[in-house]
């Protein structure tokens, strides 16, 4: 009852206090981890915690021990746990916690995917970072900033902290990143780390990233796509990672760089930004041409990204479950749906609560491309599902869909998918999209519901054998 209040009544600002010190008292109480490991950041309006994903296997495969932390789960040296805590950066020092359990495992690397409403909350603070990549940046899901210009302060905000952390040694005799401590090892023959930066080239506000004083400077795009800077700025960047000749099959990716062929068996033409990220941190770690590819070869896709219910192939269509829930992120999955090339699409998603989500674009976007539109409950926090569903569902009308012939409202999330399933035909394809691997279902009153629309999705496969 007092909690809304308390928030009308206190500046933001003000109340992120108690974050800077949950983030001070987190670095005392477990030893600045941070300084113990190379620390990799990941921000981005979309396609971070899949380039976390990607850039940890690529990681391993260059024989690195890695922790991670994401959208998708909290991994560490192998140790894997899906992320049910239904937040990207933890608060509540439960970053170092985890940070300190990863340098305590003897993990080389950290790589953290960091949020615009993190670093508001100073989640950032007190952690040593060594390289931060900008996947990209667009205004979208910017409702808590309040307007794009103050979302893209907050991304330039993280860049500058990370230009001025300090700057770690490490063990000049380990290609390996492993860092030196000059008080315990005052003879030790040590060299700086650097500072490195990648930054999406295709993006029209990289030279706004490129501003800030790091080491090292990568770029990273598609040479199909128009890119910001040329050869010769030799003193804004330190290399160029540009994917050409980019074919797309059904499952695979390939391209070339440098006079280098890569093949990736992932799904979905939009991944190939998050491979070339990933490709230009390890150059940047000075890892060989040779195991990048090798590792780029053999990567898998996230759970709930773009990923296949196998169940459903004896049933004589397919199920994806996504985590796309803005405009452009579903404009990608659907690019990637083509390839497929099912006979209908049934399409369930819905519309988050507390502000969150503007609905009306993409609830077009979905009543034209799919055949059947599902329109359900999707974490609506303490607003009426019931009046978030219909203001999807008034989107989807205006595409042309009909309630009762190819548009249904169905409030438990549960029955949706059982729905979406029952209507599916050979050769059909059912799109399950909004919270992709997710663990909790956030409702009224604070709660979170454990969840997993993966799973929802099997029973209601199992239902029909």
């Amino acid at each position: 009852m007092w909690q809304p209040i308390f928030c009308k009544i206190i500046p933001k600002k003000v109340r992120n206090i108690k974050h800077w010190f949950y983030a001070y008292f987190g670095a005392c109480k477990y030893r600045n981890p941070s300084e113990q490991m190379f620390v990799i950041g990941v921000t981005g309006t979309s396609g971070k915690s899949t380039t976390v994903f990607f850039l940890r296997q690529l990681l391993e495969q260059a024989g690195y021990a890695v922790g991670s932390l994401s959208t998708i789960d909290f991994y560490i040296a192998g140790q894997d746990k899906l992320n049910d805590q239904k937040m990207t950066m933890l608060g509540k020092a439960q970053t170092q916690k985890y940070l300190r359990e990863m340098a305590d495992a003897g993990c080389d690397i950290a790589i953290i995917e960091i949020t615009s409403e993190g670093f508001v909350q100073h989640r950032h603070k007190y952690i040593n970072f060594d390289v931060i990549v900008l996947t990209n940046l667009y205004p979208e899901h910017i409702e808590s900033h309040g307007s794009f210009n103050k979302y893209k302060k907050a991304k330039l905000g993280i860049f500058k902290y990370i230009s001025k952390c300090k700057e770690k040694y490490r063990l000049e005799k380990y290609q390996k990143v492993v860092i030196c401590d000059l008080v315990d090892n005052p003879k030790a023959v040590c060299q700086k780390a650097p500072k490195i930066a990648v930054i999406n080239a295709n993006s029209q506000y990289a030279p706004d990233f490129l501003q800030f004083k790091f080491s090292n400077k990568f770029l990273f795009g598609r040479h199909d796509q128009k890119n910001y800077f040329e050869k010769n700025d030799l003193d804004k960047y330190t290399s160029a990672v540009i994917g050409k000749s980019i074919e797309v099959d059904n499952g695979d990716l390939r391209f070339i760089v440098d006079k280098h062929q890569y093949c990736a068996p992932i799904y979905g033409e939009h991944n190939i930004m998050n491979i070339l990220a990933g490709i230009a941190v390890a150059r940047g770690l000075k890892i060989k041409e040779e195991i990048i590819m090798q590792a780029v070869a053999g990567l898998v896709s996230p759970p709930g990204r773009m990923e296949f219910i196998k169940e459903a192939d004896k049933c004589g269509f397919q199920v994806i479950v996504d985590y796309a829930f803005e405009v452009v992120a579903l404009e990608k999955l659907y690019a990637a749906v083509e390839l497929i090339k099912p006979k209908r699409i049934i399409h369930l998603f819905g519309n988050t609560g507390g502000g969150r989500d503007k609905p009306d674009k993409k609830a077009e976007l979905v009543g034209e491309k799919a055949d059947i539109v599902i329109i359900t409950n999707e974490d609506p926090y303490d607003d009426d599902p019931r009046k978030l569903i219909k203001q999807v569902s008034v989107g989807v009308e205006k595409a042309g869909k009909k309630p009762g012939k190819d548009l249904f409202e169905i409030l438990d999330r549960k029955e949706a998918i059982a729905k979406a399933i029952e209507l599916a035909q050979t050769g059909d394809l059912v799109l399950i999209t909004g919270k992709g691997s997710e663990q909790k279902l956030c409702v009224s009153g604070g709660r979170m519901i454990d969840w997993d629309d993966r799973e929802a999705a099997r029973e209601a496969l199992q239902r029909l054998k």
